[in-house]
């Protein structure tokens, strides 16, 4: 059986304001994520993750909007119809200040089993999507680690 979930929890040298921007501002995600990046931060917003080299476009639509703990979209759902729990995945971003300076951020991708979809193309997907967080979350540290040692020590905080 092909699990329901992707999770990853990686601990950021970054504060919770800092890591919130830089997972919902369409001009940091494309520093980490996606080649370009369009966001309505808001329930319900659309939006879309571009990847150039792979000439594939993801829309998305916003689920949830928590400043700066929580925030999450549905994608991966049938062209032409809107993204809701058993036609798309969901994507969780959970964030937890551990002190002044770091973060603990959680992402869960969740919904594959809901998906109507045979074994075989859940099975690709899963395997390539947790991949895939693992480096687009080693990125993500990677950036914020070399804004950090690029920013004075006064404007780290």
């Amino acid at each position: 059986m092909i699990p329901d979930s992707i999770e990853r929890d990686v601990l950021i040298e970054a504060p919770v304001d800092v890591v919130w921007s830089v997972i919902t501002e369409p001009a940091k995600i494309t520093k980490w994520f996606s080649d370009l990046a369009e966001l309505d931060l808001r329930p319900g917003g659309a939006g879309s993750l571009t990847w150039v080299e792979h000439d594939h476009v993801a829309p998305l639509v916003v689920q949830a909007v928590e400043p700066p703990h929580r925030f999450s979209f549905r994608w991966v759902h049938p062209e032409g119809e809107t993204p809701r729990e058993g036609n798309s995945t969901l994507v969780e971003f959970m964030l937890a200040a551990e002190g002044e300076d770091r973060t603990r951020l959680r992402v869960v991708e969740s919904g594959l089993g809901a998906v109507d979809w045979d074994a075989e193309r859940k099975a690709a997907f899963r395997d390539d999507h947790d991949r895939g967080w693992q480096q687009n979350l080693g990125d993500l540290v990677a950036y914020l680690s070399a804004r950090a040692e690029a920013a004075p020590a006064t404007a780290r905080r």
